[in-house]
This record gives structure tokens, sequence and C-alpha cells, in this order.
């Protein structure tokens, strides 16, 4: 019997007794007085047994048959094996028309072994933290390496952009690797779309943060990411450890939980493709995990007149011109054009933008000069009188010469995905 029960049955043996009334015993029961009369006559009839209800114990008249259950668990075997109860039953009810409970496929679930409960998995401690009150007030940066394409594609990495105030996508990319160039490309289409924040939040990945800091110079010590958001007046702070950005932590495991299912259900293999497909996802994903800010108002901030995107988002080295007008980066001597204008240039000191799409550009105070190259790598020897018989030899050693030279590329100049070396 339960505690209610015997609760129950020592008001009944009172009203017995008539130490109490019916009234009274259904008023400290806390049912009806026909309820207590009904219960009064069970015991008279069986005893304490005629107080446990005839159901206990049986299945519901409500219960879903075991052949429904075992159809359900199938489909979410061969389709959902590693969802979770509550994006498995989104997926049934929009695939399969199927419509339980979340607490019912749960159960079924937990019982097949297909899902774990809370107490089963090991618990984290994260620290907790206060949202920002404002949109736009603080985006939370990361990148994420994972086989997202699983083994239909290459391992690829996931550059993330969440609102600390609504836990909002604002900006997914996918890239071969996390580097500087592919940040550039997406915080300038982030950029492109809603302004500049107040502040970036990442951690002290070699893109963000660098241990080569002077007091003298604010500027100096700063990645190429990080001068590019000092010129557009961005800040960027980095978080010392990975749980003060949970933020976008959880945000990377929940798209390594539903964004790689999403893009197997639509067999997206690609980089390009999945770049094309996040923003119909990342509007699904909003629309769920959003949440509404504290402050309504909205902290991006317009451009300015003198602030330069695609000026900024570009690795940048300085150099300054010889007597000749010339100078030399990653290996290749470049020659200025002479003009009226270049000619006063020797001795200046001059800036190389080196951009994500490959352009390649040599300015002074803002002016783009003109220039022309010549590589000391590819330096062409005299050409060689080779017989007819002899050809198919000197190819394969020209081929080898030209691999040699390919190779030997400076090592430290800025790379781009999939880069080999620069070509001018």
């Amino acid at each position: 019997m339960s505690e209610r029960d015997l609760g129950r049955l020592k008001i009944i043996e009172d009203i017995e007794a008539q130490r109490l009334s019916v009234v009274q015993g259904a008023e400290l029961a806390g049912i009806s007085r026909r309820q207590m009369t009904r219960l009064v006559r069970a015991f008279r009839d069986n005893g304490a047994a005629g107080l446990i209800s005839g159901k206990r114990g049986k299945p519901s008249n409500r219960r879903y048959t075991d052949g429904y259950r075992d159809y359900v668990l199938e489909l979410v075997r061969l389709h959902y094996a590693d969802f979770g109860p509550t994006f498995a039953l989104e997926k049934l009810a929009e695939d399969h028309d199927i419509t339980v409970s979340k607490q019912t496929l749960r159960k079924w679930m937990t019982d097949a072994g297909i899902w774990k409960t809370r107490k089963e998995r090991r618990s984290r401690v994260y620290q907790p933290r206060n949202r920002r009150d404002c949109f736009g007030e603080l985006i939370q940066i990361d990148g994420s390496h994972h086989w997202w394409f699983e083994d239909r594609g290459p391992k690829a990495a996931l550059l993330v952009y969440v609102d600390d105030a609504t836990s909002k996508l604002v900006h997914l990319w996918f890239a071969e690797s996390e580097n500087a160039f592919d940040y550039f490309h997406s915080t300038k289409d982030y950029l492109s779309e809603y302004g500049k924040p107040l502040a970036f939040y990442s951690d002290k990945h070699a893109v963000f943060r660098t241990t080569h800091v002077s007091n003298k110079d604010a500027t100096t010590g700063m990645t190429q990411f990080g001068r590019a958001l000092h010129e557009l007046n961005i800040d960027i702070i980095c978080a010392n450890s990975p749980q003060a950005k949970g933020r976008v932590e959880r945000a990377n495991k929940t798209l390594q939980d539903r964004l790689v299912k999403e893009l197997r259900l639509r067999n997206i293999s690609s980089i390009k493709d999945a770049n094309a497909y996040m923003s119909e996802f990342m509007a699904d994903y909003n629309a769920r995990f959003g949440k509404a800010p504290r402050n309504d108002k909205d902290m991006h901030r317009p451009f300015s007149e003198h602030d330069s995107l695609d000026g900024a988002m570009c690795h940048k080295e300085f150099r300054t011109l010889s007597h000749t007008l010339t100078l030399r980066y990653d290996k290749v001597l470049f020659i200025i054009e002479p003009s009226d204008f270049t000619t006063g240039l020797a001795r200046k000191r001059v800036t190389i933008c080196d951009y994500p799409d490959g352009r390649l550009e040599i300015q002074y105070d803002g002016v783009t000069l003109p220039y022309r190259t010549f590589d000391k790598v590819q330096s062409v020897n005299r050409a060689e009188v080779v017989e007819n018989k002899r050809l198919g030899p000197a190819l394969d050693m020209i081929a080898a010469m030209q691999a040699e030279r390919e190779v030997s590329r400076s090592q430290s100049a800025p790379r781009r995905t999939g880069q080999t070396g620069h070509m001018f």
C-alpha cells in the first residue's frame, strides 16, 4: 500500500470506531463525502485490500500497442540512432507523421538502450555568467574542427558567431582550416550584414592573440585579425578558459549533433554546398533556441566614412622602398612602375595588402601603386638545345625543377586555404 492508502486506512478505522464522522474523515483525506462513503463500504467488504484500486499494476487503456512502439523504435534505429529524443521527435513528426509525447519517446529510447538519462551521462559544471543586455553588444566567436560531412567528405572547420545576449547564430562559415584569411572572409560577411558590434569574445587561438606585446605601441604585437578589428574600432576579448565563453561552446556541441545530421539528411558533402545551406539552417536554429534580449536596443554600429571594410580585412605588412623603387615580399622582387608620383617615394614606407581572394596591392598613403614582379625563385636559365629523342627526359627534368621551385617559397608568408605558393 502507498502512504496515501495507509493514511486513508487510519481515517477509516477512526470512522469505524466512531471517533470521526464520515464528513470529518472526508475533509481530513481531502476527498468528497461520497468518495469516503465508497471507501468505507469497500473496507467493510474486503478489509484493507479494498482501498487499493483494481486498476493498479494494469496497463492503461490509452497506452500505445507494443507493435506501434516497436515500429517507432525501428525508425529511430534506422534513421535517428544518434539523435536526442527532442530532435528525433521533430523529425518523426516532419518526415513520418508520427506524434507521440516527448517523454514517451524518451522512455522508449531509454528502455531500448538508444538514449542515456541525464544521471547516466557525465555531468559538467560551468560557472554561470549573466547574458549581456543588448543584441550586438558581445559576439562570441570560435572555430569548431569536426567531421561535419562524416565519411562523405573531408574534415572541416566551422567558424561560429553567436550573440551573447540572445544565443542566436549570427554567422556560420565552413572552411578547410581555422586561419586568418578565412576569418577575414567570414567576419567581412557578418559585418556587412549587421554592422560593427562592440566586441568579439574569443579563445586564445593564434589568429586572435599573440604573446609579442609592447607597452609603447598599442598596435605592436597584434595579430592580423586583431589589427583589422582595431582599424574598424572593434575590440576583441580573449577568454581565459573554454567555460568562460560557454555560449559558443554549447552552440558548437549542438551544431555537432544537429547540423551533422541535417547535412546527412540532405546528402551535403562539400564545403561549398554546406555554406549555401547555412542561412536556412540558422533561421531554423534561431527560431528554436534564440532568446529575447533584456533590452531591445541593437548595439551594432554603422560604418563611418573613414572605415574601409575591404581594406581592413586583409593581411598587411610594411616595407621600405629602395632607391630603385623595389621591395621584397615572399621571395618576390616587386618593382614599382616609375612616374612623377612614385619617383619621390624612394626610402618611403609602403603597405602591402594581401587579400583573401588572392589580390595583392602596394599602397602609399592610401594610393595604390602600379608594379611588376621579378621572381628570383623562378629565374630562367638559358634555353638548352635538345634533340628530338631527348625531349622526354628533358621534360621530366623540367617538371622536377618546377616542383622544387614551387616548394621553395617562404614558409613564413601568409597562406590561404589550400594555397601552396603565391601566383602574381
